[in-house]
């Protein structure tokens, strides 16, 4: 209830700050409200104090009178103007004079009990406030204060009125604590919202690092972060991509909105993402309703044509599945060839992991020419997989850009008799 008034309260003061500020502000209203409150209490302490020890001490209890009205009429006058930056300047000012002027009046250090101790509040509230740089000026005003308060003490002592030595020790002990307490409770309240603002930001972190590891692969945006190059590029000798594209997927969608579409190639691409993840290859992007991994990059592994080829092999099952679930008959054309590619990040906002290279290339060009629920493979693949795997010839057929080209259509496992 009290933390919903207050925000009530300070909301004229953030309502004219940029919204990334008004966090700052508003935690620098309630240590500065906290202060002004702290001195405002002192202050009303020593006007009950002094005026009840005669009418010889009014002079001095008026300083602590004028502050408190000089204080809050500021907060009243800057609260209307929407101006934080001047109301936190008028406070810090009079935190730091008022009570060293109280200490020259009352007549020095041992007469005034040592009440411009109050002053350090102005620089540790400059501190917490307009941060290190900006506080400097206001620790160094209050260090030359209190030279100057020593230096003039003998002068102020000779003119100091008779405290009683009871109300001397006792205002002694109050300003020694009160300043400890409220130094640290304004300590305690500012690193407990230091640690809610580093509790944020590691969340905030993790959330980028999820995201980041979400659209690269692990190895890769671990290099990202640690590392101050402005591009990843990596040359890989051996790897095999696979390329998967829906057949008539444009005959499918045609009868579905926006919305189904999206959902139903998210279906499909979600149980891809997890063949991918089972066989340990890594996701390239999705390209409309075609689907590319590769396997030996960005880890070289001596297995990538096997693995790449156990995935292909299971896709016709997932796509089975997937007719059952959506009603829809999904097909799909698979390519895959091998060879060497460079792999790297390009763009510097959306940026993203891809492959390039002739291999790359004839793996499009394997699926682009491939048939309706068939693996087909270049010879580099061929030649990797032929002693493990059945294949049949599809002979030489006209690639783009490379001519005759001979292809094979992978068929399964081949298994040897114990």
């Amino acid at each position: 209830m009290t933390s919903l008034y207050f925000n009530r309260l300070i909301q004229p003061f953030l309502g004219s700050q940029p919204p990334e500020t008004r966090d700052t502000v508003a935690l620098g209203m309630v240590i500065l409200s906290i202060l002004v409150l702290a001195e405002s209490l002192i202050c009303v302490l020593w006007i009950y104090t002094l005026s009840g020890l005669g009418d010889g001490y009014a002079f001095m209890a008026a300083v602590p009178y004028v502050y408190i009205i000089i204080s809050y009429s500021s907060l009243l006058l800057f609260y209307h103007l929407r101006r934080f930056d001047a109301f936190s300047f008028t406070q810090l000012v009079m935190l730091l004079l008022m009570p060293f002027l109280m200490q020259w009046m009352i007549g020095g250090f041992h007469a005034s009990s040592g009440v411009a101790f109050w002053a350090v509040l102005s620089p540790v509230g400059a501190l917490m406030l307009l941060g290190t740089r900006q506080s400097t000026p206001w620790f160094a005003l209050f260090a030359l204060l209190t030279l100057l308060s020593w230096e003039l003490n003998a002068d102020f002592a000779q003119n100091a009125l008779p405290i009683p030595p009871n109300v001397r020790d006792t205002f002694f002990a109050i300003n020694m604590a009160g300043v400890s307490i409220i130094l640290y409770t304004v300590m305690r309240y500012f690193q407990s919202q230091k640690a809610k603002v580093l509790d944020a930001l590691a969340q905030e972190q993790a959330r980028s690092e999820q995201l980041l590891r979400s659209i690269l692969p692990e190895s890769v945006a671990q290099r990202l972060r640690h590392s101050s190059a402005a591009r990843i590029a990596d040359s890989h000798d051996a790897v095999t991509i696979l390329f998967a594209d829906l057949v008539d997927f444009t005959r499918i969608s045609a009868s579905l909105t926006p919305t189904q579409v999206v959902d139903m190639l998210n279906h499909v691409f979600s149980r891809f993402d997890a063949l991918a993840e089972k066989y340990g290859v890594e996701k390239i992007k999705t390209i409309g309703d075609a689907y590319m991994v590769v396997a030996g990059a960005p880890n070289p592994r001596p297995d990538h044509a096997q693995v790449i080829a156990e995935m292909a092999l299971e896709v016709p099952l997932i796509l089975q599945q997937i007719s059952q679930e959506t009603g829809q008959p999904f097909a799909m054309r698979i390519g895959i060839n091998s060879g060497p590619v460079v792999a790297g990040i390009i763009g510097n906002t959306r940026f993203s992991y891809d492959l390039w290279g002739d291999a790359v290339n004839l793996a499009s060009r394997m699926e682009h020419s491939g048939l309706a629920n068939e693996v087909q493979v270049s010879a580099a693949t061929y030649e990797l997989l032929k002693d493990d795997y059945l294949f049949e010839p599809r002979g030489r057929i006209d690639i783009k850009g490379k001519g005759q080209v001979e292809t094979y259509l992978l068929k399964g496992k081949r298994y040897t008799s114990s």
